[in-house]
C-alpha cells in the first residue's frame, strides 16, 4: 500500500501540532523529545516534573490531570503512553518507568491529602513514593496508592486498586489487586 504525498504531510501536520502542543502545556517542565500531546491536559508544576523522549500523552475524551506539589517531582520515562481521563498527582514523588502504559482514567496518587480521623480531616496526610518499573501496564480506571511500587513487566487488570507492591512480571488484579500469575 502507497502512502499519498498528501497524506505523509497530514501526518506530519498533525504530529507536528503533537509536538508543539507538548512544548506548551509543558513549558514549565524538563521536557524530552518528540513529546507529543493530543488534547488540553492540566498540567501543574509547582514541583518538578520531568518528561522523557517519545513520551505520548492523550487528553481529548476526558482531561488528563499530571500534578507535582511544591516539593513533589513526577517523572515520566521514555516512550511511556498516558491515555486520557488520567489523575496523576505527586506530592513526593511519582516515578513511571519507560515504555509503560496507563490505561483511560487511571489514578496514581501518592498522599490521601488529609488525615482520616473525623477530628483531623483538614489536616495533611503524609506522602510515600509511588514507582512504577519499566514497562508496566495499568489497565483503565486502575487505581494506584501510596507508598507501592510495581515491578517491571507487571500488568494491573482494569479497575483494579493497588494497595501493595507488585513483584515484576505479574499480571495482578482486584481489589484490593493480588497477584494471580506470574507472566
Amino acid at each position: 500500500m502507497t502512502t499519498s504525498l498528501t497524506e505523509l504531510l497530514s501526518a506530519i501536520w498533525h504530529d507536528g501540532r503533537a509536538v508543539l502542543r507538548a512544548r506548551w502545556f509543558f513549558r514549565h517542565a524538563e521536557l524530552g523529545a518528540r513529546v507529543r500531546v493530543w488534547g488540553h491536559p492540566s498540567v501543574g508544576t509547582a514541583g518538578r516534573v520531568i518528561v522523557g523522549d517519545q513520551v505520548r500523552i492523550s487528553s481529548t475524551l476526558a482531561v488528563t490531570q499530571l500534578e507535582s506539589g511544591p516539593n513533589g517531582v513526577l517523572e515520566i520515562g521514555q516512550g511511556t503512553f498516558i491515555n486520557h481521563g488520567c489523575s496523576i498527582a505527586a506530592n513526593e514523588l511519582i516515578r513511571i518507568g519507560p515504555r509503560c502504559n496507563i490505561g483511560p482514567h487511571v489514578m496514581i496518587m501518592d498522599t490521601n491529602f488529609h488525615r482520616l480521623e473525623p477530628e483531623r480531616r483538614n489536616e495533611e496526610a503524609g506522602s510515600a513514593p509511588i514507582v512504577l518499573e519499566e514497562n508496566v501496564w495499568l489497565g483503565a480506571r486502575v487505581i494506584v496508592l501510596q507508598g507501592v511500587t510495581i515491578g517491571a513487566g507487571s500488568v494491573i487488570g482494569a479497575g483494579s486498586v493497588v494497595t501493595r507492591d507488585i513483584p515484576a512480571r505479574s499480571l495482578a488484579v482486584g481489589q484490593p489487586a493480588r497477584v494471580i500469575r506470574t507472566l
